[in-house]
C-alpha cells in the first residue's frame, strides 16, 4: 500500500512538472531589417474554429457548457502589423513592390506539455520585389482552445520580431 502511494505521488509530481514547463522562447531569424518597408501583403489563411466543453452532474440532472472560438491567422497578423505602422494591401501592387513585404504563415509543429499541448507557428517575411526572405519568426502558444493557441503563438512570434 505504501509503495502504491509513493508511485502515485511520483506520477503526480512528474505530470505537474511537465504541465508547468515554460513555452519555448520565440526564434527570430533576421537577414535584413524590415523597417524600410511600408506595405505588407498577407497571404490568405482559412479560419479555424475550435471549442472546449465540460459536463457535470448533480442531484437535479446533468449540466454542461461549451465555448467555441475562431481565429483567422491572417487577421491576427494584420492587426499587429497595423499597430506597428504597416499598411496592409488587399492584393500585390507591382508599383509598390519595392516597399512591400509578403507575409506567409504556417503551423510548424505541436509539442505535448503535461496534459495539454502547444501549437508552434512560423511567420515569414519576403520582399515582393526581389522575393528574398528578410526574416522569419517562430513561437509556440498554449491556451484553452486551438484558436487561443494560434492567437498566442502569433502574438509571441511578432512580439519577438519587433522587440527592441
Amino acid at each position: 500500500m505504501n509503495t502504491l502511494k509513493r508511485l502515485t505521488l511520483a506520477i503526480c509530481i512528474i505530470l505537474l512538472m511537465n504541465a508547468c514547463a515554460p513555452l519555448r522562447a520565440p526564434v527570430v531569424v533576421k537577414n535584413s531589417p524590415i523597417e524600410k518597408f511600408k506595405y505588407a501583403y498577407i497571404s490568405p489563411t482559412k479560419e479555424l474554429t475550435s471549442s472546449t466543453g465540460s459536463t457535470y452532474g448533480g442531484q437535479y440532472g446533468i449540466y454542461g457548457s461549451s465555448t467555441t472560438k475562431s481565429v483567422n491567422p491572417s487577421d491576427v497578423i494584420a492587426g499587429i502589423l497595423i499597430q506597428k505602422g504597416y499598411v496592409i494591401l488587399p492584393e500585390l501592387n507591382p508599383e509598390l513592390a519595392k516597399e512591400t513585404l509578403i507575409v506567409n504563415y504556417g503551423e510548424s509543429g505541436r509539442r505535448n506539455r503535461g496534459l495539454g499541448y502547444t501549437i508552434e507557428v512560423t511567420i515569414q517575411f519576403i520582399s515582393a520585389y526581389t522575393h528574398e526572405m528578410f526574416c522569419s519568426c517562430t513561437a509556440e502558444g498554449q491556451g484553452s482552445t486551438e484558436a487561443d493557441d494560434i492567437r498566442q503563438a502569433i502574438k509571441r512570434a511578432l512580439d519577438g520580431l519587433f522587440a527592441k
